[in-house]
C-alpha cells in the first residue's frame, strides 16, 4: 500500500475512534432514563487507586428511572456511593448495605437544557478533534508531494478523498447529536 493510501487509512481510522469517544460521552450524559452507561466515565478511589466503577460492580436497570449497583467487593461501597454523589449526574445515591440504590429524578426543562449544552459541547470538540486529524493527514500528504514521492494530481485526488472521510466522520457525530438531543427532549 502506498504512503498516500496509508495515510487516508490511518486519517480515517483515527476519525472512526474519535467518533467512538464522542458515543461514549453522549452515553455518560444523563437523561430521564437510567441506562448502565451513564457510569462509564465514574472513577472511584478504590484502595488509593482510581478504578472505573464499571471494573467494580454490576449494573441493573429494573425500571426506567432506577439503577441498581452491586459492588463485588462490599467494603467499597462507601467510595462508590461517594463517587456518584461527586459525579455530574446529579444524583443521590441510597446504600443498604449489600447494594446502592440510584433513582433518577425526573428532568426538569432546564436540566435538560443544561444537557443539550453539554452534549453540544462534546459534539463540537469531537468536531475540532476530526478536523485537526484531517489537518495531520492533509500536511503529511502535502509532505510526500514536496518530497516527489506523488504528483500533484495524486494529491489533489487524496485530498479530495481526505474531504469526504472527514464529512462523513462529521455527519455521524451531527447524527449521534440529534438523536442524543431528541433523546434529551423526550418526556
Amino acid at each position: 500500500m502506498s504512503d498516500l493510501a496509508t495515510t487516508l487509512a490511518d486519517a480515517s481510522d483515527k476519525m472512526s475512534k474519535a467518533v467512538e469517544v464522542a458515543k461514549e460521552d453522549f452515553g455518560s450524559i444523563r437523561t430521564g432514563r437510567a441506562h448502565p452507561a451513564m457510569f462509564q466515565k465514574i472513577m472511584v478511589d478504590y484502595y488509593g487507586t482510581y478504578t472505573p466503577l464499571a471494573q467494580l460492580a454490576t449494573f441493573q436497570v429494573p425500571e426506567a428511572r432506577m439503577a441498581i449497583i452491586s459492588p463485588f467487593d462490599k467494603s467499597a461501597m462507601a467510595s462508590i456511593e461517594k463517587a456518584i454523589r461527586d459525579s455530574d449526574l446529579g444524583v443521590n445515591p441510597a446504600n443498604d448495605g449489600a447494594v446502592i440504590r440510584v433513582n433518577f429524578p425526573q428532568l426538569t426543562e432546564e436540566r435538560r437544557k443544561d444537557f443539550i449544552k453539554v452534549a453540544r459541547t462534546k459534539a463540537e470538540e469531537s468536531r475540532v478533534s476530526i478536523r485537526n486529524i484531517r489537518r495531520a493527514a492533509k500536511e503529511a500528504m502535502e509532505k510526500l508531494e514536496k518530497d516527489g514521492e506523488i504528483g500533484k494530481d495524486d494529491l489533489s485526488r487524496s485530498e479530495k478523498d481526505l474531504e469526504k472521510i472527514t464529512a462523513d466522520h462529521v455527519a455521524k457525530i451531527d447524527e449521534l447529536l440529534k438523536h442524543k438531543e431528541t433523546e434529551l427532549l423526550e418526556v
